[in-house]
């Protein structure tokens, strides 16, 4: 069969017109042993699994089940039930007996997964390579990281093996990777979309993520996706406000506008930003300097203990089972107090009060998505400092309870994704979608799927 779009509304319309989910699976079968990367996937959904699924399938029906036959990804520290939970660690490995509520809504809507995917062990990283399994291709270019520690859940969408996949985002986990591979990465409000059954990484700060290609499909996933959990002691109701017009975006400061010599991001951002006063909204240059200490408080502060204590048993007991750059940033807790901590937490809360003027004055912030593109070379010269670069405009977000959602800009001068991110107070989901969806379509550039389009 000719390939399909994965998109909702394109796989609802060729569902709709008699084709069958069966022959979907087939061609992403076909696609996937095609494209020949075996690092995006730690395990697939059995051929059992998936005959099983299909055959539970309900008559069509995308109103009340919205995501019917719609194959998704899953990143593998999120609980599938039946599939082996790694967090890329395989000494780690256990196999949960039930779907994380998340999955099981997603499910519950018609929604298929295809397998467990590639991540930074214990999601900790942004550069997607500090696993033991193979590491994913960056879709557009392989000498670059494929960003993470969401990296299979992102290459899987920009590779077409899935309309959408599930990630986690700490510290922007969940935005990194859409913006090294031209997607809409979407990072939900604290506590909108349950982390039961998430193997944590900080339990505080941890949000499940939805990577998809458009800003309509990550909606759709979210709007399906949320919902309270009472057996999550850190579920909180996320009242939404009202999808209401941008009209004036911050952007950060001459200044702030840091690139670290990556004179390509920061060209593309510059026309990202050209192409926002067209949609009807004022620029507001905003003093990045409060929201740049937040950020690196997450790596300086309390929060690398809170990742240490999420495995803690497991590090004591096998400490050599570990990554060694996961291992070496964890250990780093070791050396912290509980005053230490105490200190953070108090420098957070007079940061946050700083911060709170600012959305006074703007509706969003527009900030670089990554202000780098990394290779892979690049890491293995220096684990650290290009990873600890990526975070400049994401580890703010999780830490000030924002939401986010990262989509595509104008591509860079040498072919390469650039996109940008969206950043407002926490409810403001549905409002930066709605911005999104107007900002996306304007933008031009090339397919998301790179290699797909040329097969």
């Amino acid at each position: 069969m000719d390939r399909v779009s994965l998109d909702i509304a394109s796989l609802h319309a060729f569902y709709g017109k008699g084709g069958s989910p069966r022959a979907v699976f087939d061609m992403l079968s076909a696609w996937r042993a095609a494209l020949g990367d075996d690092g995006i996937y730690i395990h697939l959904s059995p051929p059992a699994e998936i005959d099983a699924a299909l055959a539970a399938l309900p008559a069509f029906d995308p109103l009340a089940y919205p995501l019917w036959g719609v194959p998704f990804a899953v990143k593998d520290n999120i609980d599938v039930a039946g599939s082996p939970t790694t967090a890329a660690c395989p000494a780690y490995s256990y196999s949960p007996h039930e779907d994380a509520p998340v999955v099981a809504r997603l499910k519950a809507a018609g929604a298929i997964v295809t397998g467990k995917t590639n991540l930074d062990q214990f999601a900790t990283g942004l550069v997607g390579v500090r696993s033991p399994y193979p590491i994913p291709r960056n879709a557009f270019d392989a000498k670059i990281v494929p960003g993470g520690s969401s990296s299979g859940s992102a290459v899987a969408v920009a590779q077409g093996l899935a309309s959408f996949s599930l990630g986690t985002d700490t510290a922007g986990s969940g935005r990194v990777p859409a913006g090294l591979n031209n997607l809409v990465g979407l990072k939900p409000s604290l506590g909108a979309l349950s982390t039961r059954g998430v193997v944590p990484a900080c339990r505080t700060l941890d949000c499940v993520s939805v990577f998809a290609t458009t800003v309509t499909d990550a909606r759709s996933v979210f709007d399906v996706a949320a919902g309270f959990d009472a057996d999550d002691p850190y579920s909180r109701p996320v009242e939404q406000a009202q999808p209401l017009p941008l009209h004036v975006v911050g952007v950060p400061r001459k200044a702030d506008r840091l690139f670290f010599g990556d004179s390509l991001m920061e060209a593309a951002f510059e026309t990202a930003l050209a192409r926002l006063e067209p949609l009807g909204v004022a620029l507001c240059e905003i003093d990045m300097s409060a929201f740049f200490e937040v950020a690196r408080l997450l790596y300086e502060g309390p929060w690398v203990a809170e990742r240490r204590a999420a495995v803690r048993a497991f590090m004591d007991a096998q400490p050599d089972a570990m990554h060694p750059v996961t291992r070496a940033i964890l250990a780093k807790a070791d050396g912290l107090s509980a005053t230490d901590t105490f200190d953070a937490l108090y420098r957070l809360a007079a940061l946050k009060r700083r911060t709170e003027p600012v959305w006074q004055a703007i509706d969003a912030l527009v900030v670089p998505t990554a202000p780098i593109a990394p290779t892979l070379a690049d890491l293995e010269a220096d684990p650290i400092g290009p990873n600890s670069r990526l975070g400049t405009y994401t580890n703010l977000v999780n830490l000030l309870d924002l939401a986010a959602l990262a989509v595509p800009g104008p591509f860079r001068a040498d072919g390469f994704p650039a996109g940008i991110t969206l950043i407002a107070p926490r409810g403001s989901d549905h409002r930066l979608a709605a911005f999104g969806a107007r900002f996306f379509p304007g933008v031009g550039g090339r397919a998301a799927f790179p290699a797909n389009e040329a097969a």
